[in-house]
């Protein structure tokens, strides 16, 4: 399901024209966005938990000359799905 659908599942489902619902979507993207950018996580209970993890600085390969290379650490999204939604799609 690319954007385009998932605005028109939302309208369909919250009863909403496509416009509001392309809008509401941008809207909960960028609130999770800006609480993910401040460190902050997100928790739709049933559904699943947003947060940042903190992967450590580590030693690597260059594959085209096999010289080592130190990768920087980082801060990436991650997203721990719920039970409800687990067991959704266990069916």
């Amino acid at each position: 399901m690319n954007k385009s659908e998932l605005i028109d599942a939302i309208a369909s489902n919250a009863n909403l024209t496509k416009a509001d619902a392309g809008r509401a979507l941008d809207g909960i993207t960028r609130a999770i966005e800006n609480a993910l950018k401040n460190s902050d996580s997100v928790s739709l209970v049933g559904f699943g938990n947003f947060v940042v993890k903190e992967r450590a600085e580590r030693k690597g390969r260059n594959p085209q000359t096999g010289a080592e290379i130190t990768i920087a650490a980082a801060k990436i999204p991650s997203f721990k799905p719920g039970k409800t939604l687990k067991d959704a799609v266990a069916g």
